[in-house]
């Protein structure tokens, strides 16, 4: 087991996942919160820049996990690392994001 190559793994699933709501919000033409909006991490961003924030999470996605050690799709230690750092960064920005989309506290009818 190599402990770097399972931290750039965890990092890899990180970046990867934060890729997702960007890309999508990006190719719906939907402003999202992305570091370049004011105030920082809170405001919205305009799609094309959601475009190219996600584009750059896949881009160093890729590097981490594809680039660094023998990423093993069959490796459970490997898969194990990705899938606990997507995990870890979807946990964080769902309550982050979720105070400003009502995610928190969603409606009771």
């Amino acid at each position: 087991m190599n402990w770097p190559d399972l931290v750039a793994y965890f990092f890899g699933g990180a970046f990867l996942t934060n890729a997702i709501p960007h890309v999508v919000a990006g190719m719906m033409g939907e402003p999202f919160q992305t570091p370049f909006a004011k105030p920082r991490g809170e405001g919205l961003s305009t799609s094309t820049v959601n475009i190219l924030w996600g584009f750059f999470n896949l881009l160093v996605g890729y590097l981490l996990v594809c680039r660094v050690g023998e990423f093993g799709l069959r490796n459970t230690g490997d898969v194990t690392a990705l899938f606990l750092g997507g995990l870890a960064i979807g946990l964080v920005l769902a309550r982050r994001f979720g105070r400003f989309h009502g995610g928190n506290e969603p409606r009771r009818s």
